[in-house]
């Protein structure tokens, strides 16, 4: 109950907090790291089950898992940075496109109910690694110079306004950059599952009050957030790993 007055459990910051599973040496180990914990065995699982014993003629476990990565190799990866160049790349998206979507997933699986993305430091730490990457790449393809003005957009026929331009240009790709890539997955998925919390807590609460229209209303919503956050899930594991794959193809070209 809470002590709004009504006693509606409001969701809120609390319902992204949870308590150590258990405790060792300090480090403490919350169901949020076993969901992502329990993603990496899925994930790597899943594709060593199903391209272990590879044969010509796949069976079932093969043939979706060569869906899975042939969707993101040809639909993501080759459309966006290139056959020749984004052959080598392409594990790595698959890596993250399957990690993240498994990790959005979450939030609609009974027991688990909770988006591991939801939680910032997932999705800074995976756009950390796409800017690291980017970053290596830009400086590697150009040199020094080539890649600041990669990265600056440094042109001379620009004239006066080159400095403005070179400053905005910094600051955008350096700092903010990373900063959207986390946060845009972070956000979607912190504002589905509170959503969710509040169709769901609202459905137990109107009946408990024997509103029981407003109950069915309500429940009638969280099946339809349901069916929207599946959809959302998805699409934001594929616009994360599309700006990858873009940040990816900016440091190998020669214009910014």
């Amino acid at each position: 109950m809470s002590d709004n007055g009504c006693g509606f459990p409001a969701p809120g910051l609390h319902s992204f907090m949870f308590e150590p599973l258990f405790t060792v040496g300090g480090f403490e180990f919350n169901k949020v790291m076993l969901l992502a914990l329990i993603t990496s065995v899925v994930v790597i699982g899943f594709f060593s089950a199903a391209f272990g014993k590879a044969k010509v003629v796949p069976g079932k476990l093969q043939m979706v898992g060569e869906a899975g990565y042939d969707f993101v190799r040809r639909g993501i990866v080759y459309e966006t940075i290139g056959k020749r160049e984004g052959e080598k790349y392409v594990p790595l998206m698959v890596s993250l496109f399957f990690f993240i979507w498994i990790m959005n997933i979450w939030s609609v699986i009974p027991l688990a109910q909770f988006p591991v993305s939801s939680i910032i430091a997932y999705p800074a730490v995976l756009a950390g690694v796409v800017y690291v990457t980017w970053m290596v790449l830009t400086f590697k393809r150009h040199g020094f110079a080539g890649g600041f003005k990669n990265i600056t957009g440094y042109d001379k026929s620009l004239g006066a306004v080159l400095p403005l331009v070179v400053v905005i240009e910094f600051f955008s790709n350096v700092f903010v950059r990373p900063f959207t890539h986390a946060v845009r997955l972070f956000a979607n998925m912190f504002a589905g599952h509170l959503l969710l919390v509040m169709f769901t807590v609202a459905s137990w609460y109107l009946l408990n009050s024997w509103l029981v229209v407003g109950a069915g209303v309500s429940f009638a919503m969280t099946v339809v957030m349901i069916m929207f956050e599946l959809f959302v899930q998805a699409v934001q594991a594929y616009v994360f790993v599309l700006l990858a794959c873009s940040y990816v193809q900016g440091a190998l070209s020669e214009s910014h």
